[in-house]
């Protein structure tokens, strides 16, 4: 391996730093150079609407790496930059100040960014976004014990950040275009669960609603007025309706997109001297058989080491099932595998549904596994694991069985 190859890594969070520690660990000994947007270190962004938010954990404790790691692994980390444009055939970045730098091989790590609807007073003091460690750190100085939290958006980072909320004494509303919670994500059988999860701890929900505007009094958000004339009282905004994937400066370069970047099994984009991971990753899953973008921590873990070996020219597939997990009031939860919202036939429920302490498996018309989720039960990921990558389809009424074992089901 040549010691005079660059390695470019464009994106400074979970799945840009664990690239660059991946090719160090294949030992790759030529320079790597790690363009971070943000002025702190590379750090996971989950605790930001948990953990960090609930005041369990400080910034330091979900960086990546801290500093001199990058130094003694020899990590040109480059705080507050990061690529305007690519050109694939010159193998060059350009960077905000008008340079270029030169690459042999590009890892595209550029993430999500909050959307932002075009909401009349989206723009105000006291309205917030979460994406970043310091939004975080200013919805928490916002929001407190007596205060008055609106969400627009029951998706993950509202219903923690509102779970959150709740816990530290403040009045929260939740505001959701659809007729329940989590439904693009769980479906309605458990997106149920969600809503009465939260109205039990005194969350106010406003589901099928629209937003008309954010109404802004002296320049500050005071409220949310819904389409039907209801002002609710605020004072802090969540707008939480989800991310955008960063994939601009790739479809620019006429990388192949399509919502996402356009991956192989081993991430290689379109063009062979770049990769795509985490986020911005739409893959042909090898398991799955079929093209996923997953907007979750565990993609961002656990895809560059598969992403570091495509760049060195080695033989890896990223075959890993999506997983994702959550922490709210006294629901904790993993979810392992792919159903999407209109790819189900049925959920069957093993356990106490009531207790919230229970198993959920989300089955195909051919009663084949797609995912399972495991409640307050956490000896289970493992088998929910065997099942959804098994072949074989299941008995219902077994699988509904607690007496029955998970393992004697997987095929």
């Amino acid at each position: 391996m040549s010691s005079t190859r660059t390695f470019v890594v464009v994106g400074g969070g979970l799945a840009g730093a664990k690239t660059a520690e991946a090719l160090r660990d294949k030992d790759f000994d030529g320079s790597i150079i790690l363009l971070s947007e943000e002025e702190h270190l590379p750090y996971e962004r989950p605790p930001l609407s948990k953990e960090h938010f609930a005041g369990k954990k400080a910034l330091g404790d979900f960086t990546v790496h801290h500093g001199d790691w990058y130094r003694d692994h020899h990590v040109d980390l480059r705080y507050g930059t990061t690529a305007t444009a690519l050109d694939l055939a010159a193998h060059t970045v350009t960077l905000p100040d008008g340079s270029t730098l030169g690459y042999d091989k590009l890892a595209l790590a550029t993430g999500s960014r909050s959307r932002r609807p075009p909401i009349p007073g989206s723009d105000a003091e006291g309205v917030h976004y979460l994406r970043t460690v310091d939004e975080s750190d200013r919805l928490i100085e916002a929001v407190g014990g007596g205060r008055r939290l609106v969400v627009i958006g029951a998706g993950w980072i509202g219903l923690e950040v509102g779970a959150s909320a709740r816990e530290k004494g403040a009045d929260v509303t939740v505001v959701e275009a659809a007729e329940l919670p989590l439904l693009g994500s769980l479906g309605p059988e458990m997106g149920t669960v969600f809503a009465e999860l939260h109205r039990e701890h005194g969350v106010q929900l406003h589901l099928g609603a629209t937003v008309d505007q954010i109404v802004v009094e002296d320049g500050k958000a005071t409220g949310v007025r819904l389409g039907d004339g209801t002002v609710l009282p605020a004072d802090a905004v969540l707008v939480a309706v989800g991310a955008a994937p960063n994939i601009e400066i790739a479809e620019r370069a006429g990388l192949d997109v399509d919502g996402g970047v356009l991956v192989d099994a081993g991430l290689q984009t379109s063009d062979p001297d770049v990769v795509a991971v985490g986020d911005i990753a739409a893959q042909l899953h090898p398991q799955l058989g079929t093209r996923i973008r997953v907007e979750h921590w565990a993609n961002a873990l656990n895809q560059p080491a598969v992403a570091a070996a495509t760049m060195l020219g080695q033989e890896a597939e990223y075959t890993r099932l999506p997983y994702f997990f959550t922490d709210q009031f006294d629901l904790g939860m993993e979810y392992t595998g792919y159903a999407p919202s209109d790819g189900y036939e049925r959920v069957v429920v093993r356990g106490n549904l009531p207790g919230r302490e229970f198993l959920a498996f989300w089955l195909d018309a051919d009663n084949h596994v797609l995912a399972g989720m495991n409640v307050n039960i956490w000896d289970a990921t493992d088998q929910i694991k065997q099942l959804v990558s098994s072949s074989a389809p299941v008995d219902p009424d077994r699988l509904a069985d607690p007496a029955v074992p998970l393992t004697d089901l997987s095929g």
